[in-house]
């Protein structure tokens, strides 16, 4: 059951009522309504039903979507009308934000939108390639077999994603321990080397642990300071990667930084050729399908490269010459598209330039992670030295001094 707000006039006094009912769809609500005696005039889904602190609990996962698309499919390829199939797969569906969109999508099918307008209402969960695919199905009659390509599409991103995902996990943790440990040497043991030398007359502390000491008193001392300042750094950073000059600046990034730049570039590669194979097999246009590729990408150096494509292609310009020499694109894929271009082909080349770039980008995540190791053994091995000189640089002073003596 879904909660609904509604506002309805009552048939007797002609009052205006404002409340909530609860029901499986808008249809629903609206005759339970007037069996009450009241006239409704506004039935929306209460937005904490798929928003704020529930949604926080119950996104909707890629993982859910998949599963959305290929039932969907299955129930209309076996002859079930739409309504009926939504209704099934909402049944199903163990997502309560997922299950709440399904049946505003039902209610919306019911009251005579098709199914990709029921669907562009929910642009958070499904994005213009959805939509696109979904009119497109809606137009050619084959529904079903445009909601097959996309749970196709939604499986093969999220494991591209999660291959990334998972590569980059390993040196963050690594790096997040190092730095707990760095912390505690330098903030619990630090002081009492610095609390030794105190009680010798004439004892000098290295330069080395005097730095140490100086980082360690700060942060003992001035801690709300730290914290403070770390918290508003990740809240204006945080805000910044939001604004278009930080997205630019952090996309760039990705696409240039070494070992990730190229791991980032063969992925966007192969988001492009993936997702244009899927728009085409369709029936969707080409210029319609640069434009949607574009913002599927998520680059907004790539989106910036499409749309100058996309003007020369509306100039008559074929797509492999409108990107030859673009830096945004590696040179396999106009050199593909010039061949499925002359070869009528041109869905099946970006199909096979998909697949090249997605084993590609399995090879790259290995290469990192067996770079990465070692480069992470250095940087322990370094910080490791650091704190173990600044600990016994004192210690070895101070057996000098007595051998000296």
């Amino acid at each position: 059951m879904l909660t609904y707000k509604y506002t309805a006039r009552n048939t007797t006094t002609g009052e205006k009522v404002s409340s909530e009912i609860e029901a499986e769809n808008e249809q629903t609500a609206a005759k339970v309504l007037i069996k009450q005696g009241l006239s409704p005039l506004d039935i929306k889904l209460d937005e904490e039903d798929i928003q704020g602190f529930k949604k926080f609990f119950n996104k909707v996962r890629a993982k859910d979507k998949i599963l959305f698309s290929r039932q969907l499919a299955t129930l209309i390829n076996a002859g079930l009308p739409l309504v009926q199939s939504l209704r099934s797969v909402a049944n199903q569906t163990t997502s309560k934000s997922l299950k709440a969109i399904i049946n505003k999508v039902i209610s919306d099918v019911e009251a005579g939108k098709p199914l990709s307008v029921a669907l562009s209402m929910h642009p958070k969960i499904f994005n213009r390639v959805y939509i696109s695919l979904i009119s497109a199905g809606e137009a050619s009659g084959t529904l079903d077999k445009a909601l097959e390509r996309l749970a196709v599409q939604q499986e093969k991103d999220a494991e591209i994603l999660s291959k990334v995902r998972g590569a980059m996990i390993y040196p963050i943790i690594v790096l997040a321990v190092m730095f707990a440990v760095v912390g505690f040497m330098v903030v619990s043991v630090l002081p009492q080397v610095k609390g030794l030398y105190s009680d010798i007359p004439g004892a000098n502390l290295p330069f080395l642990t005097r730095i140490l000491l100086t980082i360690s008193d700060f942060i003992r001392n001035y801690w709300w300071l730290f914290i403070t300042l770390v918290v508003i750094g990740v809240f204006f950073l945080s805000r910044w990667v939001r604004t278009l000059g930080g997205k630019r600046f952090i996309d760039k990034l990705k696409m240039r930084m070494w070992p990730i730049g190229q791991l980032f570039m063969k992925m966007y590669m192969a988001r492009f050729a993936r997702t244009g194979a899927t728009l085409i097999s369709t029936g969707v246009p080409l210029i319609q399908t640069l434009e949607i590729t574009g913002d599927a990408v998520n680059n907004v150096h790539i989106e910036d490269s499409l749309k100058k494509a996309t003007e020369k292609v509306r100039g008559g310009k074929s797509l492999s010459e409108a990107l030859t020499n673009d830096p945004n694109f590696l040179e396999l894929v106009p050199n593909m598209l010039k061949i499925g271009e002359q070869s009528g082909a041109i869905e099946q080349m970006m199909d096979k330039t998909a697949s090249y770039y997605e084993r590609e980008v399995d090879g790259q995540i290995k290469a990192i992670s067996t770079i990465i190791e070692p480069v992470l053994m250095v940087i322990l091995g370094i910080m490791a030295f650091i704190i173990v000189a600044a600990v016994l640089l004192p210690i070895y002073g101070l057996a000098g001094k007595s051998i000296i003596r």
